[in-house]
């Protein structure tokens, strides 16, 4: 497995924490921890567009 793979592996595991860290905090009254939570989701997703770009050229293995 490449880095590039792992990468991608790690940032969609982090995404989703990130949004489930969200839905928990949401649920168990903290708004403010869930609005948190989501800002780094949608930054993590950011990066993750950022990094697809720039290694457009290498490949998956």
């Amino acid at each position: 497995m490449s880095l590039k793979a792992f990468h991608l592996i790690f940032v969609t595991l982090l995404i989703s924490l990130a949004f489930g860290c969200a839905a928990w905090a949401f649920n168990n009254g903290r708004p403010g921890w869930g609005v948190a939570a989501i800002a780094t989701g949608i930054l993590v997703i950011l990066y993750g567009v950022y990094f697809l770009k720039k290694l457009k050229k290498i490949s998956y293995l």
